[in-house]
């Protein structure tokens, strides 16, 4: 997942520590990612630099 949104595996820990970012599923010591967040979490985070 860290290597999709080009940050780092400490980076979404670090959102998830302070209840930011993309929903997330525990699965025993696991973390998880649906694919349907990540992408509406993209979506919400598109900035578009002409639409001033």
């Amino acid at each position: 997942m860290a290597e999709y949104l080009h940050t780092s595996v400490a980076a979404l820990s670090q959102d998830r520590y302070h209840h930011t970012g993309i929903p997330y599923v525990k699965y025993g010591r696991r973390v998880l990612y649906r694919w349907a967040d990540v992408q509406a979490y993209v979506d919400s985070n598109t900035v578009d630099p002409g639409a001033a």
